[in-house]
């Protein structure tokens, strides 16, 4: 099919912090040389920060490099850390607050703010637009274009109006466009499924340890005054994950951010092993915690969101470049575990990846290369610095579990600055972790009460997702017959728990026969269905642009 096509020099997929950050870098570059560089950023939701959602503590670093005059320009960090406090929690009513003293160093957050991520790229889309970015959200980046020669060229964006069979539907049928470019970077986040792509298609993982998950589940909430302490930050570890051994693993947050209003989350490693364990449903029990209650009470809900984060670091970090184009940001895997932070990484790799691309473009090379100067100039870094000494902390938690694992970690951080002469490893993927059902204790969760705790489908009302209907399906089966014939009996088909918003459900027909169904208008693009699937049967794919949640300011 010929396609319409637009030619940039440099076009970057998806508008989160490292896209966005490695779009200014290029404009900012070209500037300082007085030259032009055309650069063109496509974002599948409906609008920038419509599908973001992070905890969120956010650390500076990477933006005072970027735009050292952030204040002046109104970047939306309101709420600076007053206070960290870390609990364990014992089991379903007991807890105990750890002394400063003994919690690793990264966990600390002086210096750093409780943003919204959306808002904060909301802003940088705005920087970026001032400095002569195309930004196009509601376009879905569909596939990698790939000549002959095995090269990236750019991407194809994805046909609009098409119906559930692939047909073009009367009078609403638009094909997508090709955007052409010397150099394409790749920032979809977690689990981006053409960074999926190419990592396969280029073998980059080749030398990488397994990449590791968590399922974050995340809500804001209204407070009672009374109850909202401006600037404290909350990180409970333990109930209801696993506290000494290593088979469920997890921990919680809960961010008093300015407005009288908080987010409040739990992360469970997607190395967890019982198939019956349902995230969202531990999430619900978690909340009734009495030192989590004590600020929810009276409080109003106002908002929900999943998504997945990698954590693997360092060890997991494919190969960086391509022919013709670069991974950044979670599409490649920057996230600091031991922090529990991504965004300031993030907007790191995306600004050394547009250093490279710039360099090239003003010595007048005309793209399809490898960006190893992108290569070397993180391996010079401080964020390489950053993620070797955190390689470890990961790889403790899953060996170790939470109790054991903190306490090597508290070790390794805080008396080695995290420079043991040795390296641990986690070579086993997430989902190879799950066992079957026979051998599981089934978990008795309690029904929500509409206060503190709540159901699927109300909580994905609150994240005003919506896909355009009689599309098809963006979770695709590799083998249809697979959920009923394989993941039933061995798992009880785990999918129906493991997803955050009651996409798949095993439906009992009339005549007693199982069928499995998908729900996609229900999807909120965490990613999880594609990562924790034991058959690995499931491939996320981009939608119809504009399609998922549209989160506000999560």
């Amino acid at each position: 099919m010929e396609r319409e096509y637009m030619e940039f020099d440099v076009v970057i997929v998806g508008a989160g912090p490292s896209g966005l950050s490695a779009a200014c870098r290029l404009k900012q570059k070209a500037a300082e040389a007085g030259k032009e560089i055309s650069v063109c950023v496509v974002e599948k939701g409906s609008e920038v920060g419509a599908h973001i959602l992070s905890g969120a503590v956010f650390e500076p670093r990477a933006l005072n490099e970027l735009f050292p005059n952030w204040k002046e320009l109104g970047a939306p960090l309101n709420t600076a850390v007053k206070r960290d406090d870390i609990y364990l929690l014992k089991d379903a009513e007991k807890a105990s607050k750890i002394p400063n003293l003994f919690v690793p160093k990264t966990m600390h957050n002086e210096g750093n703010y409780i943003i919204s991520l959306g808002n904060l790229c909301r802003w940088l889309a705005q920087q970026a637009e001032n400095l002569g970015v195309e930004i196009y959200p509601g376009f879905a980046a569909q596939e990698a274009l790939i000549d002959g020669n095995g090269v990236v060229r750019g991407i194809i964006t994805g046909d609009l109006g098409v119906d559930r069979e692939g047909h073009p539907k009367e009078g609403y049928y638009t094909p997508g466009m090709e955007l052409r470019a010397k150099y394409t970077l790749f920032a979809e986040g977690c689990r981006g499924h053409l960074g999926k792509q190419l990592i396969k298609k280029y073998n980059l993982d080749s030398d990488a340890d397994a990449q590791h998950y968590g399922i974050g589940i995340k809500e804001i909430w209204d407070l009672d005054p009374a109850k909202h302490e401006e600037g404290l930050v909350l990180h409970p570890a333990g109930w209801p994950m696993s506290l000494v051994d290593s088979e469920n693993t997890g921990g919680s947050f809960l961010y008093h951010l300015e407005n009288n209003q908080i987010v409040i989350g739990l992360i469970v490693d997607l190395s967890y092993s019982n198939a019956y364990l349902s995230p969202f449903d531990e999430f619900q029990r978690y909340k009734h915690h009495p030192v989590i209650a004590q600020y929810l009470e009276g409080g109003k809900r106002v908002a929900y969101g999943a998504r997945a984060i990698c954590k693997g670091g360092l060890n997991s970090l494919p190969k960086m470049v391509f022919p013709g184009g670069a991974l950044i940001g979670c599409d490649l895997g920057t996230l600091n575990f031991a922090k529990i932070k991504g965004s300031h990484t993030a907007m790191k790799s995306g600004m050394l990846a547009a250093d490279a691309a710039a360099d090239a473009l003003l010595a007048g090379k005309e793209g399809g290369d490898q960006l190893t100067a992108y290569v070397e100039a993180f391996k010079a870094s401080w964020l390489f610095d950053e993620l070797f000494r955190s390689r470890n902390f990961g790889p403790a938690i899953h060996k170790l579990g939470v109790f054991f694992g903190g306490a090597f970690n508290f070790v390794d951080q805080n008396i080695f600055g995290g420079k043991l002469p040795f390296t641990l490893h986690d070579k086993t993927p997430d989902y190879a972790h799950l066992k079957p059902a026979a051998e599981c204790t089934k978990i008795d969760y309690p029904k929500p009460d509409g206060k503190l705790s709540f159901d699927k489908l109300s909580s994905v009302f609150l994240s005003n997702t919506n896909h355009e209907e009689e599309q098809p399906c963006h979770l695709r089966l590799t083998d249809p017959g697979i959920p009923l014939s394989r993941n039933l009996p061995l798992y009880d088909e785990p999918a129906q728990r493991y997803c955050p918003a009651g996409v798949y459900e095993i439906v009992t027909k009339e005549d007693g026969e199982k069928k499995f169904q998908i729900n996609a208008q229900n999807c909120v693009h965490c990613k999880t269905c594609d990562i924790k699937d034991p058959s690995q049967n499931i491939t996320w794919v981009a939608p119809e642009g504009t399609g998922g949640p549209n989160y506000p300011n999560m």
